[in-house]
């Protein structure tokens, strides 16, 4: 390991770098670990209270609220698993025996006595994952592969807090799909009735067309499940084991261009890549590439273990939920569900100014750091 600092933190906080293997991945011949990440904590004080946070696939090690909580006295592990920057080819399982290795890092390196699972943005799900997994492996193997016993040894966080999260991979997902796609291999196909670009057809849309339009994307979701089965029987009789695809148009939320729907402070006709209907017909975007069981074990409605409530409900640490009012892909009643999902009594809904990155306003990111310490302080961590 090897310590660094960056200008911002040098008064108040370092970061070590830390990275190891993982019980079911070694070290990659180039060199590199698949587990990674940033430890930031105080300059003169050795935290007794430190955070976790990991995405399905972005990099997490310099993430924003490192820095703020160090400051505060606490310590803060921005973990990768093995799959930043590869979603593609993302597992459930393997992701969490990943995070695992981090917990323990914490508990058994760093000393913690107390470790807060930080589900942020589209890792809330997985972190919550995590902490229902820690208590007792209920999941599923995707099809074709094993639970690992590794899976087994995961030590659990003692609190949970979602920030600006999703409710679960498939979910979001579905929550943003295009329906009107036509066919999956073309991003030009459109059926027109369903177009929520189509001016016919709103903004403001009709209840009426919600309701078809929200049916029409669960419709695609588990349209695409039954195919992924059909294609690995189709290529387990050829001696093949998975293969990849493309899949298009997933900046299609209602929300993005009705503020009407799930009102906020949100700017309206606004997504995190801009203007939604550019960003819907770009090859930017969730789950555009993917192998057949990454979409089973991530982004099926019906089979994905990714999905948050089933995990949420299991968690019965102390909790607490925020979720900023300008954020543009995450909603009021998507913290409201996560809130309702969690099986503790003990939680609390924080609904905050901000984005969803908490970059305006210039106060957003000490403001969520203070409430998290006093909510911290009120369990005696």
């Amino acid at each position: 390991m090897k310590t660094s600092s960056n200008n911002a933190a040098n008064a108040t906080s370092k970061k070590t770098f830390v990275s190891m293997t993982s019980p079911t991945s070694a070290r990659n011949g180039a060199g590199f670990h698949p587990c990674q990440g940033l430890y930031h904590e105080p300059l003169n004080k050795k935290p007794v209270t430190a955070f976790i946070a990991t995405h399905y696939n972005v990099d997490f090690s310099e993430h924003y609220l490192g820095n703020y909580m160090a400051a505060r006295g606490y310590g803060f592990l921005g973990w990768n698993t093995r799959f930043r920057g590869n979603e593609g080819f993302f597992l459930l399982e393997h992701a969490l025996i990943d995070i695992g290795q981090g917990v323990r890092w914490l508990k058994e390196t760093a000393g913690i006595a107390n470790v807060v699972i930080l589900g942020n943005s589209g890792g809330g799900s997985l972190m919550a994952a995590y902490q229902s997994q820690a208590k007792g492996v209920t999941i599923t193997p995707t099809p074709g592969l094993k639970i690992p016993n590794a899976l087994q040894e995961l030590l659990p966080a003692d609190l949970y807090i979602s920030l600006c999260a999703h409710g679960g991979r498939p979910e979001v997902l579905t929550d943003w799909f295009d329906p009107s796609i036509v066919d999956e291999t073309d991003p030009t196909s459109i059926d027109p009735a369903l177009n929520m670009y189509n001016e016919v057809n709103g903004p403001p849309y009709s209840p009426e067309f919600v309701v078809k339009y929200r049916a029409a994307q669960v419709e695609r979701n588990h349209r695409i499940t039954a195919w992924c089965h059909e294609e690995l029987a189709r290529l387990s009789a050829l001696g093949m084991s998975d293969r990849a695809f493309h899949m298009y148009r997933t900046w299609a939320d209602l929300r993005l261009m009705d503020p009407t729907i799930d009102p906020s402070d949100r700017k309206p006709q606004w997504c995190y890549a801009g203007d939604p209907k550019s960003a819907n017909f770009s090859p930017r975007g969730i789950g555009l590439t993917n192998t057949l069981r990454t979409w089973l074990s991530m982004w099926s409605l019906k089979e994905s273990h990714c999905q948050g409530p089933p995990h949420l409900n299991r968690i019965d640490n102390p909790a607490l939920v925020i979720q900023s009012l300008a954020d543009t892909g995450v909603f009021p009643s998507d913290a409201q569900g996560i809130f309702d999902a969690l099986g503790t009594d003990d939680k609390e809904l924080h609904l905050i100014k901000g984005d969803h990155y908490l970059e305006t306003p210039d106060t957003a990111r000490d403001d969520v750091a203070d409430l998290i310490v006093a909510w911290l302080e009120k369990h005696s961590v």
